[in-house]
């Protein structure tokens, strides 16, 4: 009867510590920069890795994917890069992370620069928060699309997402992942110039 008590007890135990690992969901942090009477939202387009980013990597590929079906619905038709009006440069960065260590910024973007990391040091500079306070591993997603004049090279549209979720959650499947965090980047595209959202994600 003791022996029975007992895994009983531990079994209770380990229920209760399944309990108190909840599902984390973003949201989606966006901030967007727009080029005033740029011609967003129609023509051809080709969507690549941005400069600097592994231009053979399988990681990338779900998420150009996805910012591809974004951009269709949008109106754009995709093209094959020489024939092309505009190109959509993407970047994305996935890191682990666990409590304070998710706080990250400050993120410089800006329409028209080529400093940093990623776009620009000119214009807003964003101090982005991932989730905050508290303890428990994230997965963290950093998405960053440029669209740009094939030719002049001009940008037109610069936009990043950032979304943290926990390992159990559904979107830290790599499919779901993209296809949430595009959708929340281009959401009401272009969007307000320098402004800072967030999108929330739903199964």
């Amino acid at each position: 009867m003791r022996l029975s008590i007992v895994a009983t007890a531990a079994f209770a135990g380990l229920a209760l510590a399944g309990c108190t690992t909840p599902v984390r969901n973003g949201p989606v942090e966006v901030t967007r920069f727009v080029q005033p009477s740029a011609p967003l939202g129609q023509g051809t387009i080709f969507v690549e890795s941005a400069p600097g980013a592994d231009t053979d990597s399988l990681a990338l590929a779900p998420y150009k994917a996805a910012i591809a079906r974004e951009l269709a619905a949008l109106g754009y038709v995709e093209a094959p890069r020489g024939e092309a009006g505009q190109v959509a440069q993407v970047r994305v960065e996935k890191f682990r992370s666990e409590g304070l260590e998710r706080r990250r910024g400050p993120v410089s973007v800006g329409v028209g620069g080529s400093t940093g990391s990623y776009g620009s040091g000119v214009g807003l500079g964003v101090g982005i928060n991932l989730g905050g306070g508290g303890s428990g591993e994230t997965l963290d997603t950093q998405l960053g699309v440029m669209i740009r004049d094939r030719v002049s090279g001009e940008t037109f549209w610069e936009g990043r997402a950032q979304l943290s979720v926990s390992p159990n959650s559904p979107f830290a499947d790599t499919e779901a992942n993209a296809s949430a965090i595009a959708d929340a980047l281009f959401r009401e595209f272009p969007g307000n110039n320098g402004e800072t959202v967030e999108v929330r994600v739903t199964e």
